[in-house]
């Protein structure tokens, strides 16, 4: 029995040694995570490198850190791809061959296609993020690498086709001189539903503006850009101007299409229902025919005409005088009174007509300056000079009814305060 007991504890007796080797082990270990940074990932996507102090537990060092105490580490999306994947967005990945890119872009630059499809096209990274943020609705993003798309409010790319596609690719289609590997397909954004900036809703002024057979992509997106720095209320566009959902448009506008609003393609008939009531609509055209004969003479000797007259406008001239003769007149031209663009003429809801530097403005535009009690607005220019660029003069006139609005509003302060 003895020797039984002896055996029995000869075989116990190596237990020890093992269990304080395994706790050995365990102090080792903790001490070692205590040395060691904790990282904690939390399941919204947010990080904290944390490193516990000393006597502290790791358990205790990462309750500390979670949402209830220390606040965590905010991470753009673009570091953070668990956000990406919790989002349940996917994306394709064109192969060899593929050809949706060719194919959407092919049609999406034909302007008929936009009309009836109400579809547009947006370049680049800034453009789309304007876009998205003013609450156009986007279908398609094509785009050469994945920060790209990181980099957009998830919220906004629900149900959005994403295809990545190789940079040659976007190479090959792009307008610009440095493509930023992404385009987006929008649906044509609604002004009435667009959400515009409220800085951009603060500073609007009861100035409006017409554009009149603007044909050039480059003029029409550099005035839109000084319509949103004037402040204007709208930006309306007749038949006969080029579209201003085009890409060349959107890239000289910068983002002004995402700051104001922009009714296109419109009828004259139905210009008047955008304006405001008692609006006044005064024409920018120093080459009118009747301008020389109803400018003074001090006018005259300081260029505040030009010297050449439209071809369009001879045509209603001799068309006129003939009907004269006949005694038939039909008034195509109505006479408007001239004034200095400087003068005052902001004491009513103004909108401002800009016509194209090849045809000018039309009959319509001075039948509905003079309907309106409009005027024709001169802006000097040295004796010799041609007229001015459009976009030129639509900025300066945009800016002159800005200051003229901000000193009638200061006056009116300044009147009411005593």
């Amino acid at each position: 029995m003895a020797a039984l007991v002896k055996r029995v504890g000869w075989a116990t007796r190596p237990l020890l040694p093992v269990a304080q080797t395994w706790d050995f082990d365990a102090r080792r270990w903790v001490r070692a995570l205590r040395r060691s940074p904790v990282k904690v990932l939390f399941p919204s996507g947010q990080v904290v490198d944390r490193k516990p102090g000393a006597g502290k537990q790791p358990g205790k060092a990462a309750a500390e850190a979670s949402p209830h105490g220390q606040r965590p580490k905010q991470v753009p999306p673009s570091q953070t791809p668990s956000t990406w994947e919790e989002s349940g967005l996917r994306y394709d990945k064109a192969l060899p061959g593929d050809k949706r890119l060719s194919n959407v872009m092919t049609i999406v630059r034909s302007r008929p296609f936009r009309e009836k499809q109400g579809k547009i096209l947006l370049e680049g990274r800034r453009l789309i993020a304007d876009a998205l943020k003013a609450g156009a609705v986007p279908k398609v993003f094509f785009f050469s690498r994945l920060e790209y798309i990181k980099e957009l409010p998830l919220d906004k790319l629900k149900g959005v086709s994403l295809i990545k596609v190789k940079f040659e690719d976007i190479k090959d289609w792009s307008d610009l001189v440095t493509p930023q590997g992404i385009m987006g397909i929008f649906a044509k954004p609604d002004h009435v539903k667009m959400a515009y900036p409220e800085t951009q809703l603060h500073h609007s002024l009861p100035l409006l503006l017409i554009c009149d057979n603007l044909r050039d992509p480059g003029n029409l997106g550099t005035i839109l850009r000084s319509a949103a720095g004037a402040g204007c209320s709208k930006v309306l566009l007749t038949k006969g101007c080029v579209d201003a959902w085009e890409p060349k448009v959107l890239r000289a506008g910068m983002g002004a299409h995402f700051q104001v609003p922009i009714i296109n393609n419109l009828d004259w008939e139905a210009v008047p229902n955008y304006l405001p009531p008692d609006t006044r609509v005064y024409v920018a055209d120093n080459c009118g025919l009747y301008a020389r004969a109803q400018t003074s003479d001090k006018a005259s000797d300081y260029g505040w005409v030009c010297d050449r007259q439209l071809s369009k406008l001879h045509k209603y001239e001799e068309e006129e005088e003939e009907d004269l003769e006949t005694g038939a007149s039909k008034g195509w031209l109505p006479e408007l009174e001239v004034q200095s663009y400087d003068l005052d003429w902001t004491e009513a809801p103004a909108a401002v007509v800009i016509g194209g530097e090849t045809h000018g403005v039309s009959l319509e535009s001075l039948q509905l300056a003079e309907s309106t009690g409009g005027k024709r607005l001169l802006i000097p220019v040295v004796p010799g000079v041609d007229s001015l660029n459009s976009a030129m003069a639509a900025s300066i006139l945009l800016f002159e009814g800005k200051r003229q609005l901000r000193l009638r509003a200061e006056h009116w302060s300044r009147d009411r305060s005593h």
